[in-house]
């Protein structure tokens, strides 16, 4: 038996439609220390990975591990019954073929809906937990998203380069270049802060259209991390609400240039 509650559904809400333009077709592993997914979109040129830890919920049981497979669009329709305060039991038999996802508000409306379970082959994508990056960069989650939306007008690709005085997003389309420049700076607040720890200076150019899609997850958090190496791929990440519930993260392999 699996079944797991969430106080806010929202959160996962939003985690759908973070990740639902890029997976059509995931599989969520449950299993005894939360609920586990990685995913590639279809050109494989991103990787989707969602560890959403035990203590993110308000009760969890999973008395063995249980693979869920799950079309996002209809996961999409389904989160669409609940309100922002209403929380989420999701419940599954263990040789049940379909999963349950129980919607309770605050003034006893309760929505549930079966949603039945697809057989999705994916292989299991190793990642390296302990590769060393050489920039690691914490700014506003909204900055990030403004920026890439801002600068996919002139062009298809963005280059980013970090060094000690900042980190510098570029464009060179067919009107023009363009630059923003981010510089480390200090706030009372965590969420406005911007700190860039650069080990050596790295630049690396990458698809906008991606970023675009992963800045999707920005409603979850108000900063998000990102990682820079030279040839290796970028991984930006959101935390869900506090650090011990987990988080959901993207990976985009560097365009390599001709």
């Amino acid at each position: 038996m699996f079944e797991a509650k969430l106080a806010k559904a929202a959160v996962f809400k939003k985690i759908i439609e973070a990740i639902k333009e890029l997976c059509k077709e995931v599989n969520l592993t449950c299993e005894s220390g939360g609920i586990v997914l990685q995913a590639m979109d279809s050109s494989h040129v991103s990787l989707v990975n969602l560890n959403m830890k035990e203590t993110a919920f308000e009760s969890y049981r999973a008395d063995r591990d249980k693979v869920l497979g799950v079309s996002m669009e209809s996961l999409a329709k389904i989160f669409k019954l609940c309100g922002n305060d209403d929380s989420v039991t999701i419940r599954c038999e263990d040789d049940s073929d379909s999963v349950q996802f129980v919607f309770e508000s605050a003034n006893d409306r309760i929505s549930d809906f079966s949603l039945k379970l697809l057989d999705i082959e994916a292989e299991h994508l190793g990642i390296p937990d302990d590769q060393e990056y050489k920039t690691l960069i914490k700014m506003p989650a909204g900055e990030f998203q403004k920026i890439c939306r801002d600068l996919k007008e002139f062009g298809d690709s963005i280059q980013m380069a970090s060094s000690k005085d900042g980190l510098k997003f570029t464009v060179d389309g067919d009107i023009g270049c363009g630059n923003v420049m981010l510089k480390p700076r200090d706030s009372e607040k965590d969420e406005e802060k911007v700190t860039i720890n650069c080990e050596e200076p790295v630049t690396a150019g990458f698809a906008l259209r991606y970023l675009n899609f992963f800045t999707k997850a920005t409603p979850l958090t108000d900063t998000v991390t990102i990682q820079l190496s030279d040839e290796t791929p970028l991984v930006v990440e959101y935390a869900l609400g506090d650090k011990d519930s987990g988080y959901l993260r993207f990976f985009l392999a560097p365009k390599i240039e001709e």
